[in-house]
């Protein structure tokens, strides 16, 4: 079972663990709220967590384009 969640933290967007640092919460709560929120709503919230994960990758690569780094 560690295999497996460590498989998905690394490969995740990183959403939930950013929500529960802006908004001081557990980040095991969120991604709880998200799985079964999906299951009763016939995966609704997934439309929001690839929202909030598109507008972090967008706001990650503007922030690159205005601050460029020699040897990236």
């Amino acid at each position: 079972m560690n295999k497996v969640k460590l498989f998905f933290e690394e490969r995740a967007f990183g959403v939930c663990s950013k929500l529960g640092e802006k908004l001081n919460f557990p980040i095991d709560s969120i991604r709880l709220f998200f799985i079964y929120s999906s299951f009763i709503t016939l995966g609704s919230p997934v439309i929001i967590y690839t929202s909030l994960a598109m507008m972090m990758k967008v706001r990650k690569y503007l922030r690159k384009m205005n601050n460029p780094v020699l040897f990236d």
